[in-house]
């Protein structure tokens, strides 16, 4: 048979049609149930931007299992390291918009790389969508116990002794530890040499060996050498006092008015992705941040949990990134 004769002979043609319009209706019916299946009906990729064991691993670690239970699916942790967090950021900017791709976005990727790279593959305003913060590491001016200084004020005198000016360490140009220094150099006007590692856990050793006086870091990386005695914290670079640190002064109450910084971390899906995917992964990120076994990882660590809605994130990461550009512009760092 013809295959257009269905629609040339009288007496069959209303059935046949019938019939074919039925099979329309039911394909159409099952494409549209395919495609309207709730969110997520599948695994949902963390990425991470650093090596796997590091600070920003754990805490997406801590994080996936307990938002899979209220996602009811897998949330796999996927290590993407380089280039200042670079690869790892511009993977996830080009990744679909759908929910299932999601990123670490810290001081680096959102706040501090925008001014440190004229070159960036990706762009931190445009690129992304905040799901919410994850924590924040603050960040703790230590010395080696050599240094003639137990506060600020002792620690400022001796600084501004040393003709040759002070040499201070970091896990690398660019990173949190370095530019909190930088914003301290500014507010101090005191004479500093930065001396870059590669990582936290090298540079803090070197201060507590002696090979540098001091450097800015953060809780995680230093808690250990802090407690043990083989560093010495002058103050913690925030405005209150940290829980479970709060024999450490701040440094402004010891008179650094105003001065905070803070190591941080937050949750981001490509920009487009559904408000109401975001909504259900901000739910879940927030349950998951506000369990007792998640806070008490944490607090091991010395992390603050800061579970917040994404327009919070948005803020935050907006002033953090306005604030280091300009700590970056008038120190004159480039890393490109």
């Amino acid at each position: 048979m013809h295959p257009l004769s269905i629609f040339s002979r009288g007496p069959a043609r209303p059935a046949a049609c019938m019939r074919l319009g039925r099979s329309l209706v039911l394909l159409a019916m099952s494409a549209t149930a395919a495609w309207a299946q709730p969110y997520p009906a599948r695994s949902i990729e963390w990425v991470v931007p650093y090596p796997a064991g590091g600070g920003s691993d754990v805490v997406a670690r801590s994080l996936s299992e307990p938002m899979a239970s209220a996602l009811g699916q897998p949330v796999i942790v996927s290590n993407k390291p380089g280039a200042a967090t670079n690869i790892g950021a511009s993977y996830a900017a080009r990744s679909k918009a759908d929910g299932y791709t999601l990123l670490t976005g810290d001081t680096a990727t959102l706040a501090a790389n925008p001014a440190l790279y004229s070159g960036l593959n990706y762009s931190a305003e445009k690129d992304f969508v905040p799901v919410g913060l994850l924590a924040r590491f603050p960040m703790v001016l230590v010395v080696n116990p050599a240094v003639p200084a137990s506060n600020l004020a002792e620690f400022l005198a001796w600084a501004k002794s040393q003709a040759a000016g002070v040499s201070y360490a970091s896990p690398g140009a660019g990173s949190p530890h370095h530019l909190t220094a930088e914003l301290f150099r500014g507010r101090t006007g005191l004479n500093l040499v930065h001396v870059p590692y590669r990582g936290a856990a090298p540079a803090v050793q070197d201060v507590a060996g002696g090979q540098l006086p001091f450097m800015f870091v953060d809780t995680a990386a230093g808690m250990g050498f802090i407690q043990s005695g083989r560093l010495r914290p002058i103050g913690m670079a925030s405005l209150t006092r940290v829980k479970n640190f709060e024999s450490i002064p701040t440094l402004n109450e010891q008179g650094l008015k105003g001065f905070e910084a803070f190591a941080w971390q937050g949750l981001v899906a490509p920009a487009g992705t559904p408000p109401e995917v975001i909504t259900k992964l901000n739910q879940a990120l927030v349950a998951a941040l506000n369990t007792t076994a998640v806070r008490a990882r944490f607090q091991t660590l010395g992390l603050e949990a800061t579970p917040g809605s994404p327009a919070q994130m948005a803020t935050y990461a907006r002033s953090e990134r306005e604030k280091w550009g300009q700590v970056i512009r008038a120190s004159g760092i480039k890393l490109d």
